[in-house]
């Protein structure tokens, strides 16, 4: 076998462990993404996506554009609307429109969606906990390290 042959298969090979951490990536997210939405909405009835805004509410503590919602929680404006719309409904977020422009829509937790998120942050702080509890403070450790490895070397490129 060539030198050049070689090098194409060794590639081969890389590519084909790149896919299989990658898709390993993606399963580990997506069943816990899904338990965690199972439990958001039989514990609170609420879903993964009204707590992430909650969540960017009570992070930046103030109110927040659209705009600036969707940017944080990169997703589009029409994503956030919906969400917003029934946090509206269920008392945990308000409205307001600028008043040097009425397109412009501030939100902001209420009172009750403040006391609301608090509990869900706590529960879900638990429930993550339990997630990984079979990994090791060490694992853990060094698993974010690998993360943190692997997210650099994509934002990189």
């Amino acid at each position: 076998m060539s030198a050049s042959e070689q090098e194409l298969k060794n590639k081969d090979s890389r590519n084909k462990t790149a896919i299989r951490t990658w898709l390993r990536l993606l399963s580990c997210e997506t069943v816990i993404e899904q338990k965690l939405r199972t439990l958001f909405r039989t514990e609170f009835s609420v879903t993964l996506p009204q707590f992430d805004v909650l969540s960017e509410l009570e992070r930046t503590g103030k109110p927040m554009t659209m705009s600036e919602l969707s940017i944080g929680l990169m997703v589009s404006n029409g994503n956030v609307t919906g969400v917003i719309d029934r946090l509206e409904r269920n008392g945990l977020v308000t409205r307001t429109r600028a008043k040097h422009d009425r397109r412009v829509q501030y939100i902001e937790l209420t009172i009750q969606g403040r006391k609301d998120f608090n509990n869900m942050a706590q529960h879900h702080e638990g429930w993550v906990g339990d997630i990984l509890d079979k990994l090791s403070d060490e694992d853990m450790s060094h698993l974010q390290e690998l993360l943190l490895k692997t997210r650099n070397a994509v934002t990189d490129q």
